[in-house]
């Protein structure tokens, strides 16, 4: 007789999976039980246990979309010193837990030689964390994947050395929903137009209920056009969000002249020292220019230079800003301040300058 087949788990709808079934022995050991820890080197953190056990983790960048030769090369790696254990950091970084120290070297030895640079720790600039772009998403209008690539090869430096005044973390959103989080620098798409519809395809390919709905401001209604069922838009409320597009493709958003790359910086999520802050504005209207954006990489890259040589130790991106003020800012970063950066909206009162005193 053949064996009975074993009925599959159903897959859990909340929450996340329970980690400890994953966890290195050590780590399952001592969970709960981490007495201190400190860097031996960029990426390289060594943990402590009351127990008196030690845990080393080496951590080291991947470039997110892999093939699975790539995963299946990064695995053999984790068989080979790190007891079959591994795990991947909400920024794409892969991390082996190790128990003996004379293994460190020799891991950092193989993880450099196949490509897979060790860092990421302290006070360096991170890898980037960010949105699916053109491989999974339905809405981008650029590809945060290749910005992140393009960006990091540059960047690889600053990646490996503890360098900067506090950590750097960058994300990156391939429309304005921006899902990548607030980031002391942010990359985002910029769209500045309304979609051009091609009215000849709504009705043959969009539920027209179904995109209505979907607009956030209630820019988006029934029409017909040449006798045809469809949709139009109202210009007036469009803020130019693309949320449209991805239940009608023939609502396109994405062009030459209207998809655009703006630059944000001073956003964190955590309360270190300062309450968490949204990133603001700097540059606006860079070029989509794929595959390696070197105008956004110039900016990133002058703007970590000047926060790098002027920010005091321990300052975040936003910490320094908010020191030194954004015309000395603009003036560090050479950026260009325009009407676009006015903080005017209603709601934008209390962040006026609006006292009556001189300020130096």
């Amino acid at each position: 007789m053949s064996e009975v087949k074993a009925k599959p788990r159903r897959p859990v709808e909340h929450g996340v999976m329970d980690p400890k079934p994953y966890m290195h022995p050590t780590m399952l050991k001592n969970y709960g039980q981490w007495d201190w820890h400190d860097r031996l080197r960029p990426g390289v953190l060594h943990h402590v246990s009351k127990t008196g056990d030690e845990l080393w983790t080496i951590r080291a960048g991947t470039q997110r979309q892999m093939d699975v030769g790539t995963i299946r090369k990064l695995c053999d790696i984790g068989d080979d010193f790190a007891d079959g254990h591994v795990r991947f950091t909400t920024r794409s970084n892969i991390e082996y837990m190790i128990t003996d120290p004379d293994r460190i070297a020799p891991l950092i030895d193989t993880l450099e030689d196949s490509g897979f640079p060790v860092g990421g720790t302290g006070n360096s600039v991170s890898m980037i964390s960010h949105t699916q772009g053109w491989l999974h998403c339905d809405i981008p209008g650029t590809d945060a994947s290749g910005v992140v690539k393009s960006l990091m090869d540059e960047l690889h430096h600053e990646f490996t050395h503890e360098e900067m005044p506090n950590r750097v973390r960058m994300t990156t959103s391939c429309c304005q929903i921006n899902c990548g989080g607030q980031g002391d620098i942010a990359i985002n798409v910029q769209y500045t137009k309304p979609p051009t519809i091609n009215h000849d395809l709504v009705a043959n390919v969009c539920e027209r209920p179904s995109v209505v709905a979907r607009c956030p401001v209630a820019a988006i209604r029934p029409a017909m056009v040449d006798g045809k069922p469809s949709l139009e838009i109202d210009e007036n409320k469009c803020i130019c969000c693309g949320a449209c597009y991805p239940p009608c493709p023939p609502m396109q958003i994405n062009s030459v002249e209207s998809t655009k790359i703006a630059i944000w910086v001073g956003g964190k999520h955590s309360n270190a020292r300062s309450k968490p802050t949204f990133h603001k504005l700097v540059v606006a209207g860079l070029p989509n220019n794929a595959p390696r954006w070197p105008e956004v990489a110039d900016v990133v890259k002058n703007i970590l230079h000047a926060y790098k040589d002027n920010a005091k130790a321990w300052e975040r991106m936003g910490e320094w800003i908010e020191r030194i003020g954004w015309p000395q800012f603009f003036k560090l970063t050479g950026l260009a301040f325009t009407k676009h950066h006015i903080d005017d909206w209603t709601g934008a009162r209390q962040s006026l300058n609006a006292s009556t005193h001189i300020r130096f």
